[in-house]
């Protein structure tokens, strides 16, 4: 047996890819040789998810096909609306959702279809039927009736559109479709593998879908920035931050939205989100929540800067969501409807190029143990 025991896979290379890079180390996030600043200055979340898919930009012929396929799909079958309606309203959202995707999975007549162009399809319609879902659920749970969408709007309008039926603030859908490419991709992370890990079994796309969102629901990886927002709230005001940041170093505690397994600089898309935030505060007024996490990071930095430990991508979304209305638990399905894009893309390349997954791990257990009757026991 060997002496070194890896946790977690750090650091073991499972698999090649043409999809993500990430520059831990400088802070650099790349989808398909794109930089994620020059992508969020630049293009629509539906841009990003052809790219994610195909390896290149679209056309503008290609956008115009795209955004019409997604609008064809932006519509739930029945029998998953009458499911939904019976789902108790306490239910997770997250929980929700993974039954939907499941149910869709049983509803779509491509399901068992593992052709390419069967695959690219399906990756359309959950594209667009993850964030119809979540928006439907939040309406039924609160006893009201789903909005329809509107076929000559974004993906990102629709979603904030769908929540309350009144058309969103432009600088709102523009911070939502950039939380939305932000999310997209971020190379072999733990629902990632989960989905690849499932594919590579040659289980259909919905069931992969559905093994990443049960990964994406765990609070280490997509429920963190629902832990930050409580996390705010439990701070309260602007001139608790201090007193909070000092009772929880003194407890050895942890401060949600510092950290990340890969990046020892502050991750990019953070930088991205505290300039939105920032700025979608102002707009409507309310800088509350975007001067409480500034005020963290400036009282925690300083103490975890040396170990390399930064914000995240949860530590200012978290801000920017609560200013746009949307409530605290659909925080990590938001992460959903996003991810879903670069999830059926590392799903398409594992198809492509397939072996499944077969690690090892190291006994720690006894050996030579013999069987001893029930009654000598």
């Amino acid at each position: 047996m060997s002496d070194k025991k890896p946790s977690g896979l750090e650091d073991v290379v499972v698999a090649e890819s043409s999809i993500c890079y990430i520059d831990g180390k400088r802070g650099q996030l790349v989808y398909r040789g794109y930089d994620i600043d020059d992508l969020v200055e630049n293009a629509s979340f539906e841009e990003v998810a052809w790219l994610l898919w195909n390896g290149k930009l679209p056309s503008q012929t290609e956008l115009s096909g795209l955004r019409a396929q997604l609008a064809d799909a932006m519509v739930l079958p029945p029998q998953l609306v009458a499911l939904l309606r019976d789902l108790p309203h306490n239910a997770a959202p997250m929980r929700v959702l993974s039954i939907a995707t499941a149910a869709l999975g049983t509803l779509d007549t491509q399901a068992d279809e593992m052709t390419p162009a069967a695959n690219l399809a399906k990756a359309i319609r959950l594209t667009a039927q993850l964030p119809l879902v979540t928006t439907t659920w939040h309406r039924l749970r609160h006893g009201l009736e789903p909005i329809e969408p509107q076929r000559d709007q974004s993906l990102a309008w629709n979603f904030l559109y769908g929540m309350n039926g009144q058309t969103p603030d432009d600088y709102a859908v523009e911070t939502f479709d950039a939380a939305l490419i932000l999310h997209a991709d971020h190379e072999l992370n733990a629902s990632t593998f989960s989905a690849r890990v499932t594919a590579a079994t040659l289980s259909d796309l919905h069931s992969a879908v559905t093994s990443a969102i049960g990964t994406l629901k765990g609070p280490l990886h997509g429920g963190a920035n629902e832990a930050v927002m409580k996390m705010l709230e439990e701070i309260g005001t602007l001139e608790n931050v201090e007193p909070y940041i000092e009772k929880m170093l003194a407890n050895k505690g942890k401060v949600m939205g510092f950290g990340h397994r890969v990046y020892k600089a502050k991750d990019p898309r953070a930088k991205i989100l505290e300039r939105m935030s920032q700025e979608l505060g102002q707009r409507a007024g309310d800088t509350k929540w975007f001067e409480m996490t500034r005020a963290v990071e400036a009282r925690f930095q300083p103490v975890v800067e040396a170990k390399g430990i930064f914000p995240n991508v949860d530590f200012y979304s978290a801000s920017a969501y609560q200013v746009m209305g949307i409530p605290r638990d659909l925080f990590t399905p938001i992460f959903a409807c996003s991810r879903v894009v670069g999830w059926c893309a590392h799903l398409m390349e594992q198809y492509a190029n397939n072996r499944i997954f077969r690690p090892s791990s190291e006994y720690t257990g006894e050996m030579g143990l013999k069987y001893t009757p029930i009654e000598s026991r």
